[in-house]
């Protein structure tokens, strides 16, 4: 069976400049700021919430099917998806547009200024859960806002249990369209500051919030995350890395782990364990996607590092 993962395809351009932005905006002129950064360094990355976390799911050997909207300047990540078994069924073409991209710019003191254009993204609405055959989990990611709005509802609609992850897109909904996502919903899965969003927004706790759903997860960076279920609080430990590199894709990693573990029915300790390993091994390349690990490889380093057997 497979799990329909909904959500961007994008490109990330990241550019280094060798300097400190502080040195060229001065303050007293940031009422006519008109400044040009000279980036020697550049590369661009295969990206978006849907193929970082349908690229790590395929590693554990799991069934991603990607539901996204893309652009005229597809071509290249269509052959990337092609080479790694990635099935473009439901990635549907807007004519016109350009697929999503981040243009990112990083100075030498680690300061970033992005620009984001979600292009075909806004057309996410065009495609139809409906559509897709054998599922049995969904994730509803960032993506354009009415086809978030949809793919919950039609996950709900054809019974299909799925995971709110809003992630960027959090701040495009008020507390009642928050609250009618956790209603359709079956999980909900969110970073430390998304969380404190999300209770700002609905005026509800996370203890609250979580009694809506099977279980609500957060992350929280280096200090692990806490998975609510049945009333309990599960705390997860952080798994050290080999090498920090760079943090892009760490939560998506964390979802693909999170899909997998719902999929197969592990216990909520396991579950959490292998999301925060495949985020621990995300973060030591650069990129979402430019990390390969075998499953066999996923299993042994989650035996060294928790003692015990995934399967």
């Amino acid at each position: 069976m497979n799990t329909l993962i909904c959500g961007s395809l994008a490109y990330d351009s990241i550019m280094v400049f060798p300097d400190q932005f502080k040195n060229h905006i001065l303050p007293e002129q940031i009422h006519i700021l008109n400044v040009a950064f000279l980036v020697p360094e550049m590369r661009r990355e295969f990206g978006g919430c849907a193929g970082n976390i349908a690229y790590n799911l395929k590693l554990l050997n799991g069934k991603p099917l990607i539901m996204a909207t893309i652009g005229d300047d597809f071509e290249p990540y269509a052959q990337r998806l092609e080479s790694l078994g990635l099935a473009q069924t439901h990635v549907r073409r807007a004519p016109g547009s350009y697929t999503a991209q981040a243009f990112i710019t990083t100075d030498l003191d680690d300061n970033q200024i992005t620009a984001f254009h979600p292009g075909a993204m806004s057309f996410s609405h065009h495609n139809h859960v409906h559509d897709a055959s054998n599922v049995a989990l969904g994730i509803v990611a960032p993506d354009g806002r009415d086809g978030m709005l949809q793919h919950a509802r039609e996950f709900h609609e054809k019974g299909v249990p799925f995971v709110f992850d809003p992630g960027q897109g959090l701040p495009m909904f008020n507390g009642e369209e928050l609250m009618h996502f956790v209603g359709l919903a079956d999980y909900v899965a969110l970073n430390d500051y998304e969380a404190k969003l999300l209770q700002e927004r609905t005026g509800k706790s996370l203890e609250q919030l979580a009694q809506n759903v099977r279980a609500l997860i957060v992350t929280l960076g280096a200090k692990g995350s806490m998975i609510y279920s049945d009333g309990k609080v599960q705390e997860i430990p952080c798994v050290q890395a080999e090498q920090v590199i760079d943090p892009t894709g760490c939560g998506d990693a964390y979802r693909a782990g999170l899909l997998y573990g719902i999929v197969n029915d592990m216990d909520w300790q396991t579950t959490g364990r292998l999301a925060a390993l495949m985020g621990a091994l995300k973060i030591a390349s650069r990129g979402g996607q430019n990390h390969a690990h075998s499953r066999d490889e996923i299993i042994n380093r989650y035996r060294e590092q928790f003692g015990t057997n995934l399967e």
